[in-house]
């Protein structure tokens, strides 16, 4: 015998993370994107002419900047200078 289907599905999850709300529903017209001045852009328009763009840049971060002394073969740290702000909590 078989097991019955029921009527209705649960609604999905709502999955962790961001979520956009005013675009639920919307109809997808155009998805593009571009490289202008170091900057990914993506463009994601609808057809009742509204528009969502994501700006993506890239940056080199120095993640710790020390001074050690190595004359007795061991590490020994003397001083931070550069801490990312990651690592504030240190």
């Amino acid at each position: 015998m078989r097991k019955q289907k029921p009527a209705n599905p649960k609604p999905s999850r709502i999955l962790p993370g961001h979520q956009y709300r005013g675009l639920h529903g919307k109809v997808l017209d155009l998805v593009e994107h571009k490289f202008e001045e170091g900057l990914l852009y993506l463009h994601v328009r609808f057809t009742d002419k509204t528009e969502l763009c994501w700006r993506i840049a890239t940056r080199m971060t120095i993640e710790k900047g020390d001074l050690s002394d190595w004359k007795s073969g061991d590490f020994e740290q003397l001083r931070v200078f550069v801490r990312n702000e990651r690592d504030r909590n240190i």
